[in-house]
């Protein structure tokens, strides 16, 4: 019987020694409201997150965010931004994909995520920024 396809398992699926490419999620239920926003107090992060919702939808991969940061770098901030229920993860192939979970985080948190958005857009014309 052949296995299951781990990208099929959803966020129930746990990383496992057999299994090291299955990602684990938070369930919608288990996300906090100050892991989501330490995750998006750090400009890096918040520059990704930006990023996606420009592009909604869409699946991305880590390699295609220009950041200034270094590789493992970047690994820690997409870990954090999974860990915390900000974005879904999984492998297709050896690329990892990333989708952002705002219909999760509308659902939790009515507002915030585009309360946040709005704000750094604010910031960053008052500050002559991208």
């Amino acid at each position: 019987m052949k296995s299951p396809d781990p990208d099929s398992r959803g966020a129930a699926a746990v990383t496992t020694a057999t299994n090291p490419r299955v990602l684990e999620h938070p369930e919608r239920a288990e996300i906090r409201l100050e892991a989501v926003l330490h995750a998006l107090s750090d400009a890096v992060r918040l520059r990704i997150v930006r990023d996606m919702v420009r592009g909604e939808g869409e699946e991305f991969a880590c390699s295609s965010f220009v950041l200034p940061v270094t590789k493992s770098t970047t690994t820690h901030h997409f870990r954090v931004l999974r860990e915390s229920g900000v974005v879904r993860q999984l492998y297709r192939g050896t690329t990892k994909l990333n989708t952002l979970r705002r219909d999760d985080l509308e659902a939790l948190f009515p507002g915030l995520l585009d309360s946040i958005l709005t704000a750094t857009e604010a910031q960053s014309a008052r500050l002559g920024e991208e």
